[in-house]
């Protein structure tokens, strides 16, 4: 069952002219990027990737990579989603989660953890600003004020270090300048949903430190009736807040300090299961995947689950030093990253049900 996700977007970026502009227009799904760039001058547009940890033309790496630039992101996340929205954007990857907008598990070429363990290792690593996000939980951080996102297919042992025999995702902010540079968008849909984010940056002390403060709050209303309770629009919010500071000190020509704080607060919903919404085999033997008449996207029948809370907190910093030598340049990265919450469910689909008699109860997850 599809249902149709109607928003209104716009969006606006200024530089030191300040100019500004607008657009509107109606969310579509994302599909998967073309190999071509847009030409300039009859000539294709160079793609740049860090693949090997530092800027080179994708024609020139050995690795198969798709590039989501910066107006692509935007595309895809205007409509409030968390970062399984990232699936289906390129070849061979997919993005999942049990947990509603934490805990995602990634696929590429198939390849993955079907564990639902918030302990669990998956062979694809996420990486944000070449820091990866081991825990499950961090991986699910928002993404937002982003020049681009690599998904790299293949091992990815020998740069990224383990938990990336089927690939890795590699996640680049945007990092300050001395030009000042300031954007936002705001998006609105259905059930109220609102996507909001902005960022400001430029230079604090002429060619010696730049910041850019970037922040992001997206929010659902609750949409999805308790039959148990008899409760009206109880159930599915949430409010998810991100926001990202950097500070830029470039000392010398060759060298460069940048720290950096993350931040996430997300009160939202976990998965929401229903029973006995799947076709039984017993009763439809050549029709056993479909939902039955029970499905009813807007209700659920809950006698647990805490009203499926998912409320996390989470904290990252990052120290990147770098000095440029005479053909190699040495970096130092050093980052610490805390996650920290619960999520709850009504994992069994809504026992007492009106509906459900003495019959055996299949679960679907499908929201």
């Amino acid at each position: 069952m599809s249902h149709r996700f109607s928003a209104i977007r716009a969006a606006w970026a200024g530089s030191t002219v300040l100019a500004a502009a607008a657009a509107f227009g109606f969310a579509a799904p994302a599909v998967a990027q073309d190999g071509a760039s847009t030409e300039d001058d009859g000539q294709l547009a160079t793609i740049i990737v860090t693949a090997n940890r530092r800027e080179e033309n994708l024609q020139d790496v050995p690795v198969s990579a798709d590039i989501l630039d910066q107006e692509r992101i935007g595309a895809i996340f205007s409509g409030a989603g968390d970062i399984t929205a990232l699936a289906g954007t390129a070849p061979g990857l997919n993005v999942e989660s049990s947990n509603g907008r934490v805990a995602p598990r990634f696929y590429i070429r198939g390849l993955g953890n079907t564990d639902f363990d918030l302990a669990a290792s998956q062979p694809v690593s996420v990486l944000l600003d070449d820091v990866v996000l081991e825990n499950v939980t961090l991986k699910s951080f928002p993404v937002f004020d982003v020049e681009r996102v690599e998904i790299l297919r293949g091992p990815q042992g020998t740069l990224f270090g383990r938990n990336t025999p089927a690939g890795a995702v590699k996640i680049t902010s945007i990092k300050p300048s001395q030009e000042f540079t300031a954007s936002g968008s705001l998006s609105y849909g259905s059930y109220d949903t609102i996507s909001v984010n902005g960022a400001v940056g430029g230079a604090l002390v002429e060619d010696k430190i730049a910041v850019r403060i970037a922040a992001q709050l997206q929010h659902r209303a609750d949409w999805i009736d308790n039959g148990f309770t008899g409760e009206d629009n109880a159930l599915g919010g949430y409010n998810d807040f991100a926001v990202r500071g950097q500070l830029l000190f470039t000392p010398t020509e060759r060298s460069s300090i940048l720290a950096a704080v993350n931040y996430r607060n997300l009160d939202g919903s976990s998965t929401f299961f229903r029973a006995n919404v799947l076709g039984r085999s017993d009763l439809q033997p050549n029709n056993t995947n479909s939902l039955n008449d029970n499905y009813d996207r807007d209700t659920v029948f809950y006698d647990a689950g805490g009203g499926n809370a998912a409320d996390y907190e989470q904290v990252g910093l990052t120290l990147t030093g770098a000095y440029e030598f005479d053909g190699v340049t040495l970096t130092s990265i050093t980052s610490y990253w805390t996650s920290e919450g619960s999520s709850r469910g009504d994992i069994d689909g809504g026992f007492g049900a009106v509906f459900l008699g003495t019959v055996r109860i299949s679960v679907c997850g499908r929201a």
